[in-house]
């Protein structure tokens, strides 16, 4: 070799080595997949809808990482992957489509529409899950498991419930904790037994002796009992019934889901299976105080009724009783996700929280009703939550319709989705909306008792309702009727959120105070006896 050829292969020789040190940098930094995005389920949802465009008939479904705030798609091959990873998202690659799940949820309709049974699609293992209740034996187990059997282990699984599947739909006797009338006048601070319903220096919507939501010999104090200005998640008491409160027709005790509005007139959204139980319903179990009138019930199929408020000029508030004295205002109306995190409110076991497990669920009461398009989650509730909130922050998500078991043993609990009773009825979220989070402020307390002679003169909403006496309980016509006299939520000395009477705080809660039916109130559900259940 000569010093010119020795001197060309060693240039070579180093255009290599150099290119095998730079290549590998080179593909590191244009391959490297971006970091998963922390998101709200807001957000989630939002890109979810976005990917899901994309991805057509290769999308697999979806569901939040909770414990990271990540967003994970499922998808069916490694190039969809690598589109989904670039936005943010994690990516998945599963077996099943989201065609094939539905078009198997279609065979177990057709093939297993088996009472005490339920399945939804669980993104998290790509699979539906089955539930069968206790109920589910001999044959009906034999005829779900050939059906199942048939689907493929890698398409399917199938649980058992120690519960049994029911409405949540309670009886006519008295309520549970939680369930009693402070609870379904909207709200904290009892009269107490005809007494004067002083509600102290502080606004804080105690009555008598200063009891936290005492109910005085009327039972247990209601979860939303106590008062207090401003809540958890920026609310405080309201006027009138809200999210949880209980509700009363006919035999029937259900929980008010969310107030709403149809073309500007105030009404509130509960279960179907409510709806049809009564065409009226009222915030007291003797019926004297009226709420509003079926206009809408849907049930079996899905599960919703509208109820328009009797009062076309009343302002309920657009939020729902926390159980502790406060509200959780609700400004939307967000679709359910697979790992979200969410809270229940029901008037007979108050607030729950957990996490939504499953999507497009089916669930079989027996007697032919069959609900579909369901969400299921791991959130407990019992007899009289029908109808009931649920809600993630200011979202409200969805209205309770049944599930097996109880608050004591957990259990699998299912939900008319929001948005499509929204849709469906032509309803908003909000009905005008009173206060709600407000203070009464400066100067401007004094409730206008029953007896309709309030003080208003308080210093800085010390809300004295002094010589307004409650009536020792009476729950009759008058002083109790909230369409009318100086109990009426939406005009006069309580009009909610003007004048002396703002029901963001303050003693004279429009909700409760002199209102309540206190102790010995023929009206009082707390002074019924058991549940009375279905």
């Amino acid at each position: 070799m000569n010093k010119r050829t020795g001197a060309i292969a060693g240039a070579a020789a180093a255009a290599i080595a150099g290119a095998a040190i730079l290549l590998p940098n080179a593909h590191a930094s244009t391959d490297q997949p971006a970091a998963p995005k922390t998101l709200s389920a807001h957000s989630a949802t939002a890109l979810a809808a976005s990917l899901k465009a994309d991805l057509g008939d290769q999308s697999a479904g979806w569901y939040l990482d909770d414990a990271n705030g990540h967003l994970v798609m499922n998808v069916l091959s490694k190039d969809d992957a690598a589109s989904v990873t670039a936005k943010g998202a994690v990516a998945k690659v599963v077996q099943n489509s989201m065609t094939a799940l539905k078009a198997g949820a279609k065979t177990l309709r057709t093939n297993a529409s088996i009472p005490g049974t339920a399945w939804s699609i669980d993104p998290k293992t790509n699979k539906i899950v089955v539930v069968a209740d206790r109920t589910v034996t001999g044959a009906k187990m034999a005829r779900l498991s050939k059906t199942t059997g048939g689907m493929g282990a890698g398409m399917v699984t199938v649980k058992r419930s120690q519960g049994e599947f029911k409405r949540y739909d309670g009886g006519e006797a008295g309520s549970a904790a939680g369930g009693d009338a402070g609870q379904a006048a909207g709200g904290a601070g009892d009269a107490g037994a005809g007494g004067a319903g002083d509600a102290g220096a502080g606004g804080a919507g105690d009555a008598g002796a200063g009891g936290a939501g005492d109910a005085s010999s009327g039972g247990a104090a209601a979860s939303g009992g106590g008062g207090g200005a401003g809540g958890a998640g920026g609310g405080g008491q309201a006027a009138g019934p809200v999210g949880g409160s209980a509700i009363f027709g006919g035999n029937a005790r259900c929980s008010l889901g969310f107030n709403v509005t149809v073309q500007g007139a105030p009404a509130f959204l509960t279960a179907g299976h409510c709806g049809n139980d009564s065409k009226t319903w009222t915030a007291d179990q003797g019926g004297g105080q009226p709420l509003g009138t079926v206009a809408d019930s849907k049930f079996p199929k899905t599960d919703f009724a509208l109820v328009k408020y009797d009062d076309t000029g009343a302002k309920p508030d657009s939020s729902v009783d926390l159980g502790n004295g406060s509200t959780q205002k609700i400004t939307k109306a967000a679709e359910a996700a697979v790992g979200m995190k969410v809270q229940r409110s029901g008037s007979t076991t108050g607030v729950h929280d957990g996490k939504v497990t499953g999507l497009d669920a089916t669930v079989n009461y027996g007697n032919g009703d069959i609900v579909n398009g369901l969400i299921q989650t791991d959130v407990c509730a019992e007899p009289g939550d029908s109808g009931g909130s649920m809600f993630s922050g200011d979202s409200a998500v969805g209205l309770t319709s049944g599930g097996s078991g109880d608050c004591t043993q957990g259990g699998e609990t299912f939900f008319q989705p929001m948005t499509d009773a929204l849709k469906a009825t032509g309803a908003e979220i909000g009905a005008g909306g009173a206060g709600g989070g407000g203070d009464n402020g400066a100067g401007g307390a004094g409730g206008a008792a029953a007896g309709g002679a309030g003080d208003a003169s308080g210093a800085g909403g010390a809300g004295d309702a002094g010589a307004g006496n409650a009536g020792a309980g009476s729950a009759g016509a008058g002083s109790q009727d909230p369409g009318s006299g100086a109990g009426d939520q939406g005009a006069g000395a309580q009009d909610p959120g003007t004048g002396a009477q703002d029901p963001g705080t303050g003693a004279q809660d429009p909700g409760t105070g002199a209102q309540d039916q206190g102790a010995g109130g023929s009206n009082d559900p707390g002074a019924g006896s058991g549940d009375g259940m279905n």
